[in-house]
């Protein structure tokens, strides 16, 4: 299965608004044409984000897929290039136990830097990012360490035993 879902209302409540009108109506994640690879992400309000600005922006959106795949979170098409925007990560990567983890449900924000020096003005409902969904591959002697507990600075702490 692979799908875009709704943060639930409690979550959205927390992140975003109280808005039960804005919760209902705001749309997921689709494609523009019939072969576009990625699915645009849509801004839930009006923002602006002022030259060398940085903003975290709430998707409202969670996402569920196979087990062998990720979502690659990417700037659209011509963000970049006339815009001059970026995302402060350069390439978001959603792998699939994000999914309604115990923190946020699995809520998806976009950090987007106006590299720029105009302001870059955002509109309800303009695509703000793409996710595309990849398949990825594992080395034969792979090891997920999933039994190592780690810090904040990612250093090995202990095994769980």
């Amino acid at each position: 299965m692979r799908k875009f879902e709704k943060i639930s209302f409690e979550q959205f409540k927390k992140d975003i608004s109280d808005d039960k009108e804005l919760y209902e109506n705001y749309l997921l994640p689709s494609r523009e044409t019939e072969f576009a690879a990625g699915y645009d992400f849509h801004a839930l309000s009006d923002f602006v984000i002022k030259p060398g600005e940085i903003k975290k922006i709430p998707t409202g959106v969670k996402v569920i897929m196979e087990n062998d795949e990720f979502l690659a979170i990417v700037l659209r098409g011509s963000q970049g290039f006339i815009h001059n925007l970026r995302l402060i990560n350069q390439f978001g990567v959603v792998d699939k136990d994000f999914y309604n983890n115990p923190t946020n449900e699995g809520h998806l924000w976009i950090g987007l830097k106006n590299e720029g020096n105009k302001d870059y003005v955002v509109s309800k409902g303009d695509g703000i990012a793409q996710g595309i969904f990849m398949k990825y591959l594992l080395t034969d002697n792979d090891s997920d360490n999933s039994k190592i507990i780690r810090n904040d600075d990612d250093k090995y702490l202990k095994e769980v035993i």
